[in-house]
């Protein structure tokens, strides 16, 4: 029997923080991503990937607003907008990859589900939006834009510059789970909760309705890891490995490390907000619901001897 990975793009692997976004360079982005793919399904892996939106969505919300004030067009809410970017970047993706494995003269089904996931509207993160979404400002143009939409920004970890945030509720259920699992486990390749799924809730008894968030993407795909029962959950971002104390003289790479040891680190505050702490909680909450191991890398370091970090069951 196959194993089964759910693994997760960072929103870097479509699009690096010194382009415009142009189809040519996500696709591009995509393609070298999907190449470092290739080695788990020759060693007999199924696979079910996740993705980011954050550029995106933000960059399409702009779109929608440009759209209103210059034509008139409705403006559409963000979770929308996530629908929007689960077919683009599902399309992306889905391409990219049949490239990859036409090339390498493999045939597998590759499909792209869009994915409602729900979430608790009494969720606190509604009441303190942390999830960075859409390009980098200056500090003087996050003010003025602040002011203009009644919108909240925040100073990127990384020092790179000013994002728009909005609320990012914990990740419920994912509708259709039963029907990722079986697919996946027939051989398929499964794109699905993009952008961490479109944010639904119940207004009331059997009726869904969409939410002005994002759902963190890691969490999401967490959760789907954990439905699907995976065997293995691979984040890729773009550090090789997870850091304390980073970007300080006594930084540290973490390598192989239990999951006490990553709760541990994790409640004494080494990650950041927004940033590498969801992903280190998402591989936290996949091991303890009965998950073997979790990996957060690039995806150019997927297969090699002692990559990435890795969270493992005691």
């Amino acid at each position: 029997m196959k194993k089964l990975a759910v693994i997760a793009f960072g929103g870097n692997a479509l699009l690096r923080g010194d382009q415009k976004g142009t189809i040519d360079e996500q696709e591009a982005n995509v393609y070298e991503t999907c190449q470092h793919l290739f080695p788990l399904l020759k060693n007999d892996y199924d696979i079910v990937l996740g993705h980011g939106n954050g550029p995106q969505v933000g960059n399409v919300l702009l779109q929608h607003e440009g759209g209103e004030k210059m034509f008139g067009i409705p403006s559409q809410p963000i979770d929308f907008c996530v629908a929007e970017t689960q077919g683009s970047i599902g399309y992306m993706i889905e391409q990219q990859l049949r490239n990859v494995l036409e090339e390498n003269n493999m045939e597998r089904d590759i499909l792209t589900l869009v994915t409602q996931v729900i979430v608790d509207k009494n969720d606190p993160a509604f009441q303190n939006p942390t999830k960075p979404v859409g390009p980098y400002y200056t500090k003087e143009d996050a003010d003025r834009l602040a002011a203009n939409n009644k919108s909240t920004y925040a100073e990127d970890p990384r020092g790179r510059g000013w994002r728009k945030v909005v609320a990012s509720p914990k990740p419920v259920r994912i509708n259709n789970i039963k029907s990722i699992e079986k697919l996946a486990r027939d051989g398929q390749i499964i794109i699905t909760v993009g952008g961490g799924g479109i944010p639904v809730f119940y207004v009331k008894e059997n009726k869904l309705q969409g939410i002005d968030a994002v759902i963190d993407k890691d969490l999401a795909s967490s959760l789907l890891a954990t439905q699907i029962h995976a065997d293995m959950f691979i984040i890729l971002t773009d550090v090789p490995k997870v850091y304390i104390n980073y970007r300080k003289e006594n930084e540290q790479a973490l390598n192989r490390i239990s999951l006490t040891e990553a709760k541990k680190l994790y409640s004494e505050g080494h990650f950041a907000a927004g940033s590498m702490a969801p992903k280190v909680m998402a591989c936290i909450q996949f091991v303890e619901n009965g998950g073997k191991e979790a990996m957060i890398t690039t995806a150019t370091e997927l297969g090699k001897e002692g990559s990435g970090t890795v969270i493992f069951a005691e």
